[in-house]
C-alpha cells in the first residue's frame, strides 16, 4: 500500500499543475499581454502533452514497468517547471508547460495500473477511488497557497516551489517503490515495441472502445477547465472577487473534489448498472454548467462549482468500466486510451473554450455565459455518444 501512496504523490504534483492556470491567470496576462485565447493554448499545452505521450507511456509500463516508467519521465516536470519560473515570454512558458505535461504523462496511469496488478479486481474501483481522492491534494496547493504565494511574491515563484515539491516525489518513488522482475506476461512471450503499438492500435478497432473515448474526452475535461481555468476569471470579472478570495474557492473545491472519489469508489454499483450511473451523472453535471451560465449570482456559482467538484468523482466508475472492458494483458493500454482521451479532452476543451470566450468577447457578450454552456452542450453530447455507441461484450 506505501508503494501505492509513493506512486499516487506523483499524481497529487500533476494535479496541481494541470490546475495553476486558474490562479495564475490574471498575472500571466497582465504580464505577457495575453488574450482569453492564448490563455486557453497555455492551460490545453501541458493536458495536448500528457495526453500525446499515453500511448508510450503504456506501452513504457507494459513492456518496462511501473517504477522505470515514471523515474525516466518525472525529471522533465521538474525541468518544464524550471523553465516555466524563468520565462522571458509567452513561447518559452507555452514550452515549459509541454515539458510538464511530458514528465506527467505517467502520473495517474501508473497508479490504475498499479492496481490492476497487484490488489484483487474486487477493489479496483475503491483503490482507484483512495488514489484519486489522494492525487486531488494536489490541487490544494493551487488554491489559496497559490494564490497567496503569488501575491506575496510572483507567479514564478510558485513554479519554483512546485518543481522543489516535483523533486521530492520523484525521490520519494525512487527510494520507495519496486516492483517484481518483469517477465513474460500472463504466459505470453514478451513483446516487442512494434507489436505493442500494433496492439495499441488494435483496441481502437473494437467497436465499444469509441464509447468510452467519447465521454473520456468530455467528462473530467469539464472539471478541469473550470478549476484549472476558468475558475479565477470568471469570479474576479463576473463576481468582483480578488485573487486569494477566488484562490479560497479553488481550495474549498479541490477539497470536496478530494472527497468524490472516495464517495462513488464506495457506491460502485456493479456492472450491471454502472454505465446508467455514468450517464446520469453526466448529464447532472452538465445541468450545473448551465446554471452556471444563466443565472449571474455568486452564491449559486460558487455553490455549482463545489458540487461539480463531489460529482466528478463518478469518473472512477469510468474507470472502473475501462478495467472491466478489456482483457488483462492489455490493462495498461486499456488505461493508456482512456487517459489520452481524457487529457487531449481537456486539451481540446480548453483551446476551444479560450477561442469561444474570444468570440464572445468581440461581440460583446459576457464570455462566461458561453464558456459554461459550451461546455454543458459537450458533456451531454458525450453523455449520448456513450449511451448510443456499441457497448463492452460482457456489458451486453
Amino acid at each position: 500500500m506505501m508503494m501505492l501512496v509513493a506512486l499516487t504523490s506523483g499524481f497529487a504534483l500533476s494535479s496541481a499543475f494541470r490546475t495553476v492556470a486558474a490562479i495564475l491567470a490574471a498575472p500571466l496576462q497582465a504580464e505577457f499581454h495575453l488574450s482569453p485565447q492564448a490563455l486557453g493554448v497555455f492551460a490545453g499545452t501541458f493536458h495536448f502533452a500528457f495526453g500525446a505521450m499515453q500511448l508510450f507511456m503504456g506501452i513504457g509500463i507494459d513492456l518496462y514497468g511501473v517504477r522505470r516508467t515514471v523515474l525516466t519521465a518525472f525529471p522533465l516536470c521538474i525541468a518544464g517547471a524550471l523553465l516555466s519560473a524563468a520565462a522571458p515570454g509567452y513561447g518559452t512558458l507555452v514550452l515549459g508547460q509541454a515539458l510538464i505535461g511530458v514528465g506527467c504523462a505517467p502520473a495517474f496511469l501508473v497508479c490504475t495500473v498499479f492496481i490492476a496488478r497487484h490488489f484483487a479486481p474486487q477493489r479496483f474501483a475503491s483503490l482507484s477511488g483512495l488514489s484519486m481522492a489522494l492525487g486531488t491534494l494536489g490541487m490544494l496547493f493551487t488554491g489559496t497557497p497559490l494564490a497567496w504565494l503569488v501575491q506575496q511574491w510572483s507567479w514564478r515563484t510558485g513554479f519554483v516551489v512546485l518543481a522543489a515539491m516535483a523533486l521530492a516525489a520523484w525521490l520519494w518513488i525512487w527510494r520507495g517503490v519496486h516492483e517484481p522482475a518483469l517477465g513474460p506476461a500472463h504466459g505470453m512471450p514478451q513483446e516487442s515495441v512494434r507489436e505493442a503499438v500494433a496492439r495499441f492500435a488494435a483496441l481502437f478497432a473494437l467497436p465499444h472502445t469509441w464509447g468510452i473515448v467519447a465521454l473520456g474526452a468530455v467528462s473530467y475535461a469539464a472539471l478541469i477547465s473550470l478549476r484549472g481555468l476558468w475558475l479565477g476569471p470568471m469570479l474576479i470579472e463576473r463576481h468582483g472577487f480578488s485573487l486569494v478570495d477566488s484562490g479560497n474557492v479553488a481550495l474549498a473545491l479541490s477539497v470536496v473534489a478530494l472527497c468524490g472519489p472516495m464517495v462513488f469508489g464506495r457506491i460502485n454499483p456493479g456492472a450491471a448498472t454502472r454505465r446508467g450511473w455514468i450517464v446520469v451523472c453526466t448529464l447532472l453535471m452538465a445541468l450545473l454548467f448551465v446554471a452556471m451560465a444563466l443565472v449571474h449570482s455568486a452564491w449559486v456559482d460558487v455553490a455549482c462549482m463545489l458540487a461539480t467538484g463531489l460529482l466528478s468523482g463518478y469518473i472512477v466508475l469510468q474507470y472502473a468500466d475501462v478495467r472491466a472492458a478489456y482483457p488483462a494483458q492489455l490493462t495498461g493500454r486499456a488505461m493508456a486510451v482512456f487517459t489520452m482521451a481524457m487529457f487531449l479532452g481537456v486539451a481540446a476543451m480548453q483551446w476551444f473554450t479560450g477561442l469561444v470566450a474570444s468570440l464572445a468577447k468581440g461581440r460583446g457578450m459576457d464570455p462566461f455565459v458561453a464558456v459554461m454552456g459550451c461546455i454543458a452542450a459537450l458533456l451531454a453530447l458525450g453523455a449520448l455518444a456513450f449511451r448510443l455507441l456499441p457497448r463492452p461484450p460482457q456489458d451486453v
